[in-house]
């Protein structure tokens, strides 16, 4: 016990019970922490597990794929998202044993940020974790917002050509939903919107097969892959198309979503 190490502003052990980690043992009392204590008392399973990161994971990246590959091609842009698949699952598999481990020793998590600061300590989380969490979510947030609001201006569109609603209607009114969701306590009380989601990207993935085989069938003509524009443009396309399979699997709620998996 006498060992310095780094703690974390909320521990929460095997039982459930949480604790401020730099006040002495014989001294700790436990801490009222609302979001926490909804999160360990929640029965989540495998099937809620999967929601959560089938929807985290499905974003809006995942539209851009055919973008990506026709920056590739073929070869290389399977390629490419086969080992951007197995770095981000072994990437997992590291984050999910470390939170199994400092579980089993009594420090279980259920936030990145007090995973973060509870391997690499206070002041290292604050200054290197911190800012590029923080980036994330903020961009996260306007980028899918906006998109939000495009695809109701264009659903609205479809039925309404000459309505009076504008872009920024839509965008502040998806904003507004955003904001109603975000007061949900923890995942789990997302648990069924999720699963909608989850319906909606199978559906969209299965239209978008099926649209491309008719198509391609049907206009049968010879079909020629190589990558367009000049050598610059190839290069820039390329980056660009990293870019997009490097987000494709990106997920930040790992220990949220473990977190219900360990009652």
């Amino acid at each position: 016990m006498g060992e310095a190490r780094s703690v974390l502003p909320l521990q929460v052990d095997l039982d459930g019970n949480t604790s401020y980690g730099d006040v002495p043992a014989d001294k700790q009392h436990a801490v009222d922490d609302a979001g926490a204590l909804f999160v360990l008392e929640s029965k989540g399973s495998w099937l809620h597990a999967g929601y959560h990161l089938t929807t985290s994971i499905a974003a809006p990246a995942l539209l851009s794929l055919p973008s990506a590959f026709a920056g590739l091609g073929w070869v290389a842009g399977v390629l490419i998202l086969f080992v951007d698949a197995a770095l981000t699952f072994y990437g997992y598999c590291l984050l999910s044993r470390v939170l199994e481990q400092l579980a089993s020793v009594g420090r279980r998590h259920i936030r990145f940020r007090d995973l973060a600061q509870d391997v690499l300590g206070r002041r290292w989380s604050l200054f290197t974790v911190a800012p590029v969490q923080f980036c994330v979510c903020f961009g996260a947030v306007i980028g899918c917002t906006v998109l939000g609001g495009q695809s109701m201006k264009f659903i609205y569109s479809i039925y309404h050509s000459n309505g009076s609603l504008r872009l920024h209607d839509f965008i502040i009114f998806f904003g507004l939903m955003m904001m109603l969701l975000s007061q949900m306590p923890s995942f789990h009380s997302l648990r069924y919107i999720n699963l909608l989601s989850l319906l909606m990207c199978l559906g969209y993935s299965a239209c978008a097969v099926g649209g491309s085989i008719y198509a391609g069938h049907r206009h049968s003509t010879n079909k020629d892959y190589s990558i367009e524009g000049g050598k610059a443009s190839k290069i820039f396309g390329a980056f660009n198309s990293f870019a997009i399979i490097a987000t494709t699997y990106g997920n930040g709620i790992i220990p949220e979503i473990q977190g219900l998996n360990f009652n």
